[in-house]
């Protein structure tokens, strides 16, 4: 937040600050919580729930600081009630989220699973990013490289993608640039933070390569 209370903007978007770190980012790395009518503290993924926003950091640390510390009673200057495994609570609603994302876009054909066709879809360069499970052997992982102008996502489970795609694991899948692409890269990002302890994002398509890629496939000029 700038002097004086306004909102800051950059071009990932609006700046909040998170009530555990005292730091400011982008809303992309944050969770927003809100105050219902009971005083209960709850998250508000979807950003659209009315009252004043509460924000947090989407990282486990941050997470539980703000609901050990009492940060969310003195942000909402009253008494509040906190969820108890918060963290975990947060992790399986964004997970919910993130495979719907994908399941919509798989519906649109913006979505595809198994290895064969996320290779060719890579290889005609109609992929924008790579999602690959994260109990997956690093061997098989390693032979798809991220898109080098796109994103990869690694911290979902066999499990959850097969969700996505109604089968019962995938390892391999890709999105192109559809309407919900930037949608699942988001989410993506702060289910990240609650993974691995980090919810960066440095723009709307993500941060291009990660673990499990190679990186080696670079656009044709």
């Amino acid at each position: 937040m700038s002097r004086g209370g306004q909102q800051k903007h950059r071009e990932d978007g609006p700046e909040r600050r998170c009530i555990a770190t005292g730091e400011s980012q982008p809303a992309s790395g944050l969770i927003r919580f809100v105050v219902g009518p009971d005083n209960q503290v709850f998250p508000d993924l979807a950003e659209k729930l009315p009252g004043r926003g509460i924000w947090v950091a989407s990282t486990r640390e941050a997470l539980e600081k703000a609901s050990g510390k009492g940060l969310f009673a003195r942000a909402a200057k009253t008494q509040v009630t906190v969820p108890d495994g918060l963290p975990d609570l947060v992790e399986s609603m964004l997970a919910r989220r993130v495979v719907d994302y994908i399941s919509l876009a798989r519906k649109s054909g913006d979505a595809v699973a198994g290895y064969e066709k996320v290779k060719a879809m890579l290889d005609r360069e109609d992929a924008d990013v790579l999602i690959q499970a994260d109990d997956g052997s690093t061997r098989g992982k390693s032979k798809l490289s991220t898109p080098g102008w796109g994103s990869y996502i690694g911290w979902l489970t066999a499990d959850e993608l097969g969700m996505a795609f109604s089968r019962e694991k995938v390892i391999h899948a890709a999105l192109g640039a559809g309407g919900l692409t930037k949608r699942v890269v988001e989410e993506a990002q702060r289910l990240k933070g609650l993974r691995t302890g980090w919810a960066g994002v440095s723009s709307a398509a993500g941060a291009a390569g990660a673990a499990g890629a190679a990186g080696k496939d670079k656009r044709a000029e």
